[in-house]
């Protein structure tokens, strides 16, 4: 689904990835993880076109994306969430997602505002499509709430509806459970399953272990810019390289 082959990025004299090379397989879950500074937030920002690689590849199947902008990307199927929540604060949960449906809709936000009969029409279909995601999150009864008074947990929902309307081939989320208490963590990770289950391939930036460790498929390793480590759930906790360099060694 998602191949990145040799990225290497540098920031003038800084390099903060080299020589990264791995495949996120179509439909699974994978995992990125490693220590603060890794480069694992700067991996996702080439994976997605924020920042060009200064080298090597990004590929969505067959097709190399490198030179794509964030939008382009988004539109043939490669989407993102974020460490820290982007919403409209002001505007309501229900016409969030409804923006994201408009940038996938025959007519736009503003052309849609016109209210001739057709685009009345597909106003309707975008609103229904958004309750439809609102419901997938769990967070229907809160569609007229403006976004800037949601507490933070749902505002991560509302963010995943959101990126879950441009209907993509695959998800990347930048840290989804930061900020979440226990119960809102394991009901996160349902949600991915879920999402997972619909066809969406996932990849995710996380440091909370215990739900790594839960959903994952696979797991590939960052530490100083490069990859140490991939495989499995179970291999990488078996990996003493891991172990010494993030999860810490174990007492005898």
């Amino acid at each position: 689904m998602l191949r990145l082959e040799g990225i290497g990025k540098r920031f003038g004299g800084l390099t903060a990835l080299s020589g990264i090379t791995f495949s996120v397989i179509e439909g699974s879950i994978t995992g990125i993880i490693g220590p603060n500074g890794a480069g694992k937030t700067t991996l996702f920002n080439v994976a997605t076109g924020i920042y060009p690689p200064s080298e090597g590849a990004v590929l969505l199947g067959e097709k190399n994306i490198s030179a794509l902008p964030p939008e382009r990307r988004a539109r043939i199927g490669l989407v993102r969430t974020f460490q820290n929540i982007e919403l409209f604060g002001k505007m309501t949960v229900l016409e969030n997602v409804m923006v994201g449906l408009h940038t996938q809709s025959k007519c736009g936000f503003l052309a849609c505002s016109l209210r001739m009969p057709w685009q009345m029409s597909e106003e309707r279909r975008i609103r229904e499509k958004a309750l439809e995601w609102l419901d997938f999150v769990g967070i229907p009864d809160l569609a007229d709430v403006e976004a800037g008074a949601l507490p933070f947990g749902k505002g991560r929902l509302l963010e995943i509806a959101r990126a879950m309307a441009l209907e993509p081939k695959i998800l990347l989320m930048d840290e989804p459970a930061a900020g979440l208490n226990s119960r809102e963590t394991a009901e996160l990770a349902e949600l991915i399953k879920k999402i997972r289950d619909l066809g969406v391939t996932v990849a995710l930036v996380e440091h909370d272990m215990d739900l790594v460790m839960d959903i994952c498929d696979q797991i590939v390793v960052l530490n100083l810019g490069t990859m140490l480590a991939q495989g499995t759930p179970r291999e990488i906790q078996e990996n003493p390289e891991v172990i010494a360099a993030y999860l810490g060694e174990s007492e005898d």
